[in-house]
């Protein structure tokens, strides 16, 4: 087994793929799911370059994540995500009964708490907040360019 590391340094993984959305002129959004201390999936919002408006970073690393596993249940998994998931993957997240979601920033026009927390699994665990500003922070140089 791999030793965990801090939700810090997971969502420093999940910006590196934000990054990455943001250098393909995606909304930087960046995701990765950690199983027993293994990043066994990463992915970024691909929803311009796919033209798929269901290609989310979550959706894109639930496909990666139980591809891995050989299951469609990622109960044993963390998904840390830099942006609070919208309802749609929130809704895709109930269905892998996710053991743990932690994400970064909220986000109040299109988060999935505006429908509250019963749309994710009720055994799933969420942390908040973590790496908040860099998530953020992202977000907004990407709309503030998109605004010039």
């Amino acid at each position: 087994m791999i030793a965990a590391q801090p939700h810090e340094f997971y969502m420093n993984e999940a910006l590196k793929e934000a990054q990455k959305a943001f250098g393909k002129d995606e909304v930087p959004i960046g995701a990765v799911v950690v199983c027993q201390g293994k990043v066994i999936s990463r992915a970024h919002n691909l929803t311009e370059t796919l033209n798929d408006p269901t290609a989310h970073a979550e959706m894109q690393a639930i496909t990666a994540a139980t591809n891995y596993l050989g299951g469609k249940y990622l109960d044993q998994c963390t998904l840390y995500v830099t942006v609070e998931p919208c309802i749609m993957c929130a809704g895709a997240l109930y269905w892998t009964h996710l053991g743990t979601l932690v994400y970064g920033a909220t986000d109040p026009k299109r988060g999935y708490n505006l429908f509250g927390s019963a749309v994710l699994h009720p055994k799933t665990q969420v942390i908040t907040e973590i790496q908040e500003e860099k998530c953020a922070s992202l977000v907004s140089t990407f709309f503030k360019q998109k605004r010039k």
